[in-house]
């Protein structure tokens, strides 16, 4: 396989995975810090507008693009040898996998789906806070495990393209 055709998949794939982990990292640091300010009918309904908008094409690339893309890359990677680059790649994909993708199917999404279901406006004072607590405080924790994840998933697909000199 040509050399700019492997460069092209790597680039790509960290571009993807670069914008995954930043995706998460601005959340963290400014979206959960703004609605720990607001109202707990205001942040259930934020929530539930926010988790129906974010499935979108656009999204979706940058979510599943790093796994599709860590596959790639490593399957290409494989077939050129089994190095220090292709067991970046594999530490990258599985830090993904479990770390980012794993945490949001399992943790986050179910707790999405259990908030949009909640009828909202059935609800007294205290019903809110109480479901607001038992989603915000799961989702924030898993949250952060995931932008860890991710982050050190970039990082390790970062060092395998500078060892792989394809770029």
């Amino acid at each position: 396989m040509e050399n700019s055709f492997k460069g092209f998949i790597l680039l790509t794939t960290l571009i993807i995975t670069g914008l995954s982990a930043g995706l998460w990292y601005a959340w963290a640091v400014s979206v959960i810090p703004g609605t720990k300010k607001v109202t707990d009918i205001t942040y259930l309904e934020t929530m539930q507008h926010i988790n129906r908008a974010i499935l979108n094409p656009w999204f979706f690339i940058v979510f599943f693009g790093p796994l599709i893309g860590m596959v790639a890359s490593g399957i290409i990677q494989y077939n050129v040898a089994i190095n220090s680059t292709f067991w970046l790649m594999v530490a990258a994909l599985a830090t993904y996998l479990i770390g980012t993708f794993g945490v949001t199917a399992l943790g986050n999404v179910p707790l999405n789906d259990s908030l949009d279901v909640v009828k909202l406006n059935t609800l007294t004072m205290k019903d809110l806070e109480s479901v607001r607590v038992g989603y915000e405080v799961p989702w924030n924790r898993l949250h952060m495990v995931r932008t860890a994840f991710s982050v050190i998933s970039f990082v390790l697909l970062l060092l395998a393209v500078i060892k792989s000199n394809i770029l």
